[in-house]
């Protein structure tokens, strides 16, 4: 029965996980509010640190992004959409705030053909193919 379970779309990551150096000092300060029930780990704890300075400064932000163009959340690029761009002699000027996605069947070339620039403040996930075909259009 397990063998004729397949998986229709893989499940995209709603996170991206990234890496950051710490002082022992603040990192002592930190599981100290760990052990004393606080926060429940050290990820709680920067997650809710980052949270609060975007709550801190969202009005900001809300003004940048607005000021900027950006298209807020997940924006997901399929090869059909960026074909039918081509097909009408049109090129995508793609400006994302979060997560814009290729979709993984499409090409370099169709990718060069239709993205003139691409500027992501987030992620970007494409294949290694794409964002190398893409480099030079990249803020």
């Amino acid at each position: 029965m397990a063998n004729n379970v397949h998986e229709l779309r893989p499940k995209a990551a709603d996170s991206e996980k990234i890496t950051i150096n710490l002082g022992y000092v603040d990192l002592g300060h930190i599981d100290l509010l760990v052990q004393e029930g606080f926060y429940s780990n050290r990820t709680d704890f920067i997650r809710t640190a980052i949270r609060n300075q975007l709550d801190r400064h969202h009005d900001a932000v809300k003004k940048s992004v607005e000021r900027h163009h950006l298209d807020l959340g997940l924006r997901h690029f399929s090869r059909q959409d960026l074909e039918a761009v081509h097909a009408a002699g049109e090129v995508l000027h793609i400006q994302v705030l979060g997560l814009a996605s290729i979709a993984g069947d499409v090409t370099p070339d169709l990718a060069r053909q239709t993205i003139a620039s691409l500027h992501v403040l987030g992620a970007l996930h494409a294949s290694s193919a794409v964002k190398e075909a893409l480099k030079d259009r990249m803020r």
